[in-house]
């Protein structure tokens, strides 16, 4: 043993050393030249190497997961923008899997075959076309009247300096009010071109992105030694994993700003009739990916050091192919499926695609990898897609908190998962059997983390919060809010002085709605809550509203308070009067408080966990995936694997989670022609349905991870395994040659 690493030891530097001289003897050839039309060079060909060609790929990354983040952190604004109803939201969300599906296997067939670098640099131009295209919109459209009625320049007036008749206006939106004059419905539909420019784009951007992640990961792996693709792989992993932090941080600066910037808007951005520049973004990101593209395409169509590499093996395998044909001794069976001649690789054409897809469906270990990887991706879709929503209606966390849970604490743990799974993997060499171990073992943990996801709950959100929809089709006794009028609205929750929730004021049955001196609102009259006069049954921090408050009000806020105080001989009418009114109960604004920490806490360490297990097993995942295909299918196992990802988990797994919170939903908004979005749902149900129905599908897929197992067996990963099996070979022949000296 201690010889056959002295040998490899010996046989690395010869390696490296005729490499070296190779490099330094031959003229540049143009396949591993760097750079076109003017921009060639020295200056330029130095930078033909691994490391900067992994830096730049994860930097692009970097800038093009972004564009994702940035998507989902401004699709709100664009919905209220453009009045786009949710479920055509997800239409257009899925258009760049729908790209995917149909185009990523030919491409990643054919493209493969030519220049990668200049194949991914057309890809990011059609991403930088889905950036300008998504922004374009804003410019065609302009911000829309409902945002230019709230600016000064437009004739919009400050709220403080508002009329009675716009408060009370207002109010009728929010209040119960018996004879009738409540909230009116909206109309759900708005423009149809604007969606339509946004599902283009989406589906435009999937074809950058197929040629993106399967050339830029097949080149990587091509032209660096095998041992060090774990590490390169999962520092390109890492600089991609920070363009959603990035991405979600420039969506929440840009809706800082008005979408009219030059506008003076006289509302804040904590008004929800604000609107933020939600198109500015998109041409910061679209500038960034056509600098970088350009520079990336730049790259040779073999980087020198590999192509010498190649040559030096090659050379080194015909040297003893005609070594070993002097000699008598008879071949084993290893030696002639280590030397058997490589065939030449065949041109591109239909016949030999529909022949390598063949190849593909047909090699167990590569299908079992991949139906895993669909049946993960299926399981996983609620966590990545629905996560800070999860957060919100599960914990009562605020969307900011999500957000940055969502954005940079997991963000961290799976930073850590692919760096550090990337550093063991090459520096241990584990083999192919051990990797897919691994990833049963990954397989069995998440679904283990998933499970107790279920478990983790908060009794006190989930029974604090009543639903009081009077249906007439459905009942018709009469309730304490039948006759309020309140099926438009807003969900807009306030909390009783009985301790519980309601979705609105007018659900509450409150009639009547008073500010005082600090700006502090209070409902009162309300005829669903029963009035606190029990101190340990009433809400600790509420506050309730005196006759005094109400009779002191410079402003009536009510019909019902319409009574002249000319004369101090009303004032004991008044009194008398609010005192009627306050037999009712009162709620302040807002959701009551809930103590949910510390199941956020338990929540949010099983998910750093479960980022943690899930990112470290990337690296090995890929490269259990591109070894057990043969070297001229590489690129294109990688693109049929992404369409049938895209076919069968990105596309259906995103309308099956959204239809199974859909069917978790306690309250729904109307418009005028339709149902709404939800504006409630069920934390209880959707924690048991949500996490076990995922849970199934992740077992799925370690059903086939086993599959994996059992299939690799002797499926080799690193150069130091073949060069292991030569060095058998090596061994083999000094065995049967003792008097001979193996030059190698």
């Amino acid at each position: 043993k201690f010889k056959w690493s002295k040998q490899k030891s010996e046989q690395e530097r010869l390696m490296t050393a005729e490499i070296n001289k190779l490099l330094d003897d031959s003229p540049l050839e143009k396949n591993v030249t760097c750079g076109f039309w003017l921009l060639r060079g020295a200056f330029f060909q130095r930078f033909a190497n691994q490391t900067a060609y992994v830096v730049l790929y994860g930097l692009v990354g970097c800038i093009f997961s972004m564009t994702y983040a940035y998507f989902n952190g401004t699709i709100t604004t664009i919905e209220k923008r453009f009045k786009i109803p949710s479920k055509n939201t997800g239409i257009i969300s899925v258009g760049n899997d729908i790209s995917q599906t149909l185009v990523s296997a030919v491409l990643a067939y054919y493209a493969g075959k030519g220049h990668r670098p200049r194949w991914i640099g057309f890809g990011l131009l059609t991403i930088v076309m889905f950036c300008l295209m998504t922004t374009s919109p804003h410019f065609l459209y302009g911000p829309g009247e409902d945002a230019l009625s709230l600016t000064a320049e437009f004739g919009a007036i400050p709220v403080e300096n508002a009329s009675l008749e716009a408060i009370e206006e207002q109010r009728a939106k929010i209040l119960c009010r018996l004879h009738g004059g409540g909230a009116e419905c909206e109309e759900g539909e708005g423009n149809f071109a604007p969606q339509v420019l946004l599902f283009v784009a989406q589906f435009i951007s999937g074809i950058g992105g197929s040629l993106y992640y399967t050339l830029g990961v097949s080149y990587m792996d091509d032209n660096t030694k095998k041992s060090k693709t774990p590490a390169l792989l999962s520092l390109s992993y890492f600089l991609r994993m920070l363009g959603p932090a990035i991405g979600y941080a420039l969506a929440s600066f840009c809706l800082r700003l008005y979408i009219a910037p030059q506008l003076h808007p006289v509302i804040n951005n904590k008004d929800p009739r604000w609107l933020g520049a939600w198109w500015l973004g998109w041409l910061v990101m679209g500038g960034l990916l056509a600098f970088s593209g350009v520079f990336l395409s730049m790259f040779p169509k073999e980087l020198p050091r590999a192509a010498a590499r190649r040559q030096v093996e090659e050379k080194r395998r015909r040297e003893r192919l005609a070594l070993q044909q002097k000699e008598s001794n008879e071949k084993d069976k290893l030696s002639v499926e280590l030397e058997a001649q490589t065939p030449a690789e065949p041109q591109a054409s239909f016949k030999d695609m529909l022949r390598t897809f063949k190849r593909l469906t047909t090699n167990k270990t590569y299908m079992c990898n991949t139906l895993s990887n669909i049946f993960y991706l299926i399981g996983y879709t609620p966590f990545w897609i629905f996560t800070p929503k999860y957060i919100e209606v599960q914990y009562r966390q605020s969307a900011a908190t999500s957000s940055m849970v969502t954005g940079t604490v997991a963000l961290a743990f799976s930073a850590i998962g692919v760096l550090l799974s990337g550093f063991i993997i090459s520096r241990y060499k584990p083999r192919a059997r051990y990797m897919a171990a691994w990833n049963v073992i990954i397989a069995v943990l998440v679904v283990a983390g998933v499970v107790t996801y279920a478990f983790i709950g908060c009794p006190d959100n989930e029974q604090s919060v009543i639903v009081n929809i009077h249906d007439k089709a459905l009942h018709e006794v009469a309730t304490c809010n039948s006759a309020c009028a309140c099926d438009y609205v807003r969900y807009s929750p306030v909390c009783g002085e009985n301790k519980m929730t309601y979705i609105s004021a007018c659900h509450a049955g409150c009639k009547g709605e008073h500010v005082n001196a600090a700006g502090k609102r209070i409902f009162y009259d309300c005829s669903c809550i029963p009035a606190g006069h029990n101190e340990s049954y009433a809400l600790d921090s509420f506050k309730r509203l005196t006759a005094r408050d109400l009779a002191d009000s410079a402003v009536p806020s009510t019909p019902y308070l319409e009574v002249s105080l000319l004369s101090l001989s009303f004032n004991l009418l008044l009194m008398l009067f609010a005192l009627q009114l306050l037999s009712s109960g009162q709620a302040m604004p807002g959701a009551c408080p809930v103590n949910c920490w510390t199941q956020f806490v338990a929540f949010l360490s099983v998910m750093c966990f479960l980022k943690f297990v899930g990112a470290a097993g990337r690296a090995s995942n890929f490269l259990v995936s591109v070894r057990c295909v043969p070297e001229q299918d590489k690129t294109a196992a990688m693109g049929f694997g992404m369409m049938l990802c895209s076919m069968f988990a990105f596309i259906p797994g995103p309308i099956f989670f959204g239809w199974i919170f859909d069917r978790m939903c306690l309250v729904w908004g109307k418009t005028c022609t339709n149902k709404g979005n939800c504006w409630l749902y069920d934390p209880k149900s959707m924690r048991y349905t949500l996490n076990f129905t995922a849970a199934v599908f992740i077992s799925l897929g370690a059903l086939f991870d086993f599959g994996v197992w059992y299939y690799v067996k002797d499926l080799k990963i690193f150069d130091e395994e073949i060069k292991e099996v030569e060095m058998q070979i090596v061994q083999h022949e000094e065995e049967a040659n003792p008097e001979k000296t193996t030059e190698i």
